[in-house]
């Protein structure tokens, strides 16, 4: 199976100040990558470099051959790559229709019919400001938007923070069904249970660099929480 994405030898950060010091991936057509470790060990810094948000120092991000440096975030969109942050996920000051079909020319609903099915609370409340929305309903709200992009490559920061068991679990559901279409994900957790639920290999960080990186039937609970704890 041919890579889809590839990472090699990633250095990132911030100023004079590197977080992210030689990681290396890969993700291939219908697979999923999970990135997980304690908070601060470079998790999202790695994702924002991967997504074009944030300029690598060193080493090389391909899509289907072609190195991504340099092509500005919205091009990647029209690449088929996507991308959801961690933090300021929604428009707070639009409605949830708004902050659904904002960034496209229709609003034909059966875009999202599958997600509002598995997902009611959205449709309940399209006319209701998303600001207004608790934290994990936020959440909720940007991962089906991102969804609803229907992206050959998602990457997508810690989409469960804050988010009910019961739709967590849809969650895991939705992105198996995209994973089942050749979509492919990268996903930075820190919800092993979640993770484990949806992926096939786990990238595991530590100071910046990955202590673990395997297929995530090999890698065991026991293996991976001594790097999850505090």
């Amino acid at each position: 199976m041919s890579d889809f994405l590839e990472f090699t030898r990633v250095v990132c950060g911030y100023g004079d100040t590197t977080v992210v010091r030689g990681v290396s991936g890969a993700v291939g057509r219908g697979r999923v990558l999970a990135v997980l470790g304690r908070n601060g060990v470079g998790k999202s810094t790695l994702l924002k470099a991967l997504s074009g948000v944030l300029p690598i120092s060193g080493g090389a991000v391909t899509w289907e051959g072609r190195r991504l440096g340099g092509i500005p975030l919205h091009r990647r969109l029209d690449l088929g790559l996507a991308y959801t942050p961690q933090e300021n996920v929604v428009f707070g000051e639009l409605s949830v229709a708004d902050n659904l079909w904002l960034h496209l020319k229709d609003r034909n609903e059966t875009r999202y019919g599958r997600l509002f099915t598995m997902f009611p609370l959205l449709p309940r409340r399209l006319t209701q400001r998303a600001g207004s929305l608790s934290g994990g309903e936020r959440k909720l709200l940007s991962f089906a938007r991102t969804l609803g992009l229907r992206a050959r490559m998602t990457l997508i920061d810690e989409p469960t923070e804050g988010v009910q068991p019961e739709n967590i679990e849809r969650m895991a559901e939705a992105i198996r069904e995209r994973r089942a279409d050749g979509a492919s994900f990268i996903v930075v957790e820190q919800n092993l249970e979640f993770a484990r639920a949806v992926a096939d290999q786990l990238l595991v960080l530590d100071h910046g660099v990955a202590v673990l990186y395997g297929d995530a039937r090999a890698l065991t609970r026991e293996d991976v929480e001594p790097h999850l704890a505090i």
